[in-house]
């Protein structure tokens, strides 16, 4: 034997989230994480499922590799001059944070830096 209910035509139903009475007919489950839940929210506390939830459930086709890769001819590897210098290779650049215009004495040799900061203080005269 079956269980019968009755129509809920004139039911009232109170949302799960902000607490509010609705006519039960309006009321729709909520689905998270493509779950349907037995959660009944009114239509403004209603939220779709949002994409950014779905990640890592579908597999993604992101290659990466490249077929026959050749390598950059245009690097020239940076050397040092007779006065123990780097000489400017293709990708020489220099490191200019705090303090600037030099390295550290422990990492000297690992990080030569040749920057050097000229600054100068001079007078502002303001006339009214």
């Amino acid at each position: 034997m079956s269980v019968k209910y009755s129509s809920g035509k004139w039911a009232h139903g109170f949302c799960d989230r902000c607490s509010q009475r609705f006519q039960l007919k309006d009321l729709k489950k909520l689905t998270i994480k493509t779950k349907v839940t037995n959660i009944l929210v009114c239509k403004s506390c209603w939220d779709f499922d949002h994409p950014q939830l779905l990640i890592g459930m579908f597999p993604i086709y992101d290659p990466q590799a490249l077929r026959n890769p050749r390598p950059d001819t245009s690097y020239y590897q940076a050397g040092l001059n007779t006065l123990q210098l780097p000489t400017d290779g293709s990708r020489i650049f220099q490191w200019g944070w705090a303090p600037v215009g030099g390295s550290s004495q422990f990492d000297a040799a690992l990080t030569p830096n040749y920057l050097v900061a000229k600054t100068s203080v001079g007078t502002v005269s303001i006339t009214t």
